[in-house]
């Protein structure tokens, strides 16, 4: 997952828009021809995420503002490390300043989360997945965040895969009723989420491939993975935890899927400092 310069622009223009509306009012008190250098520092230990969304934010108030990268997409980065340097009109790097603070604070903080999940589990067959629950407008960034911190993506949207889920089993009449009109998509993932191991029977006998285990405890997923066998793959979902991944992950599942990845992000502290240019 990484979203095109087409995506990173126009997610960009939005943020910009919101934030400038019809111009910064207090960066109208530099003089029009005041250079600046800027620089920022991670205040934290993070994964670094986010470089494109930042530059853009900087290019499209002032394409002639230039960024020097002392650290790069994708690394661990330490407090007080130097994150970039960035050169131009002063009031172009106030405006932009915000906007790409948020982009880059936010970013990091999912690739940061994820990595420390990915870390908690190493050693064992599962992988660690993010799900939908996404900061409205950022749902690619924020999958693209969560690649770079060492984390798989899930299906982007309602439209490139299908989950079966509670309420659609019902209304179809069953699981077997429900996959049997899933499979008329092709090359589309199919998913059946089960709350119990008689429901967890009832999709491996309706011939699911790709089944998620909807807040199982670990030894019913440890019986789950004991019944499967190499039938289908399994995913645990459901009040999963730094605390309990690695036991979730040792239950012998394939995939554990964390909504808190994406949805309750803390932003990495960073700070930007200016300095005036004579």
């Amino acid at each position: 997952m990484h979203p095109s310069s087409a995506d990173i622009d126009r997610i960009v223009s939005l943020a910009l828009e919101e934030d400038l509306g019809t111009g910064d009012l207090t960066a109208q008190l530099i003089p029009e021809t005041q250079q600046a250098t800027a620089r920022v520092i991670c205040r934290e230990n993070a994964i670094l995420c986010g470089c494109a969304w930042f530059e853009a934010c900087f290019n499209q108030i002032d394409p002639e503002v230039h960024i020097d990268w002392a650290s790069e997409e994708g690394q661990r980065v330490a407090p007080n490390q130097l994150i970039c340097t960035i050169r131009g009109r002063a009031r172009s790097l106030l405006t932009a300043e915000r906007s790409a603070l948020n982009f880059l604070q936010t970013l990091s903080g999912v690739a940061t989360a994820t990595r420390t999940y990915v870390d908690a589990i190493t050693g064992t067959r599962a992988a660690i997945l993010d799900t939908r629950k996404t900061l409205p407008g950022l749902r690619l960034a924020q999958k693209y965040a969560v690649t770079i911190g060492g984390g798989q993506n899930q299906r982007i949207g309602l439209y490139d895969g299908i989950l079966i889920k509670e309420n659609h089993i019902a209304a179809a009449g069953g699981i077997r009723q429900a996959l049997a009109v899933a499979r008329q998509h092709e090359n589309v993932t199919i998913q059946v989420e089960v709350e119990s191991l008689a429901e967890l029977q009832e999709a491996l006998d309706a011939g699911a491939t790709l089944i998620l285990l909807d807040n199982f405890t670990p030894e019913a997923m440890r019986e789950a993975a004991r019944i499967t066998g190499p039938r289908a793959e399994l995913e645990a979902s459901g009040n999963i935890t730094l605390e309990n991944v690695r036991t979730v992950a040792e239950t012998g599942v394939h995939r554990i899927s964390i909504g808190s990845l994406t949805k309750n992000v803390r932003a990495i502290d960073l700070s930007m400092r200016f300095e005036a240019n004579p």
